[in-house]
């Protein structure tokens, strides 16, 4: 199968769970803690994780799969090619708002990037593609990144880092023009894609940031940990950075 049909499959799947997942917010939405108030999980969450796993088990069954909610693999190698989903990114915003979170999943072949997909549910607006195939916003290609600094355009973050000056959040913040805090890793990937954010900085798991990065490399975005180490789609939550080439330059002179 070529990458795009690859790409057009996939992305039938998400409209399908996203429509799944409009009917349920009129219902009742049964919300559990995991590790804290803060960290919520939903019955929707593991519904939308098995409605997609079942898609790649039934259709795809040697590829290995890392989801949120645990219905995938236990991973050791990046040999292969693994399908990296979040079911509701944005799960505190899903719960308080209805709105606000997205679908998201990422397609990686031996470590790299092939397509990502991310499916801002209730504002429809739908980021799908990868570097073969071109990157799409609702059927529109979307062109390169404007390589603007960091002085010349907003940047993402989390309450927390900022809050708290993790790793000088607080004086990269300054040296932008301003400060977003969405809530959803989705919603800021989105945001740089489209050049209304020249930088994304948050605490983020592989399943937060697979398909931002797919999504993005092929539209000369930069992407790594914080301390400029290279990201693990394997590992646990890190600091993570996505930004233009001029801002990520800027942050890391600072």
């Amino acid at each position: 199968m070529s990458q795009k049909a690859l790409m057009e499959e996939v992305k039938s799947w998400i409209e399908e769970a996203a429509t799944q997942v409009k009917e349920k917010l009129k219902g009742q939405v049964f919300v559990e803690e995991k590790s804290n108030r803060h960290d919520l999980v939903t019955n929707v969450d593991k519904e939308t994780e098995a409605f997609l796993v079942e898609k790649i088990r039934t259709h795809y069954p040697d590829d290995q799969i890392l989801g949120e909610e645990g219905l995938g693999d236990t991973l050791e190698s990046t040999d292969g090619r693994i399908w990296i989903i979040d079911p509701i990114d944005g799960t505190l915003n899903f719960v308080k708002q209805q709105e606000n979170f997205c679908i998201m999943i990422g397609i990686f072949e031996n470590n790299e990037p092939v397509l990502g997909f991310i499916y801002n549910v209730i504002k429809d607006e739908f980021a799908y593609g990868g570097a073969d195939t071109g990157v799409f916003l609702n059927g529109e290609v979307l062109p390169p990144v404007p390589n603007l600094g960091l002085r010349d355009g907003l940047i993402g973050t989390n309450s927390t880092m900022f809050a708290k000056d993790i790793l000088n959040t607080q004086k990269i913040g300054s040296e932008a023009v301003g400060v977003r805090i969405f809530g959803c890793a989705g919603l800021d990937f989105l945001s740089v894609l489209r050049g209304k954010q020249v930088a994304y900085l948050s605490n983020l798991s592989p399943w937060d940031f697979a398909a931002g990065v797919a999504l993005g490399k092929p539209l000369g975005l930069v992407h790594s940990k914080l301390n400029g180490e290279a990201y693990d789609i394997l590992g646990e939550r890190q600091y993570f950075v996505v930004a233009t080439k001029k801002a990520y330059e800027d942050m890391f002179n600072l």
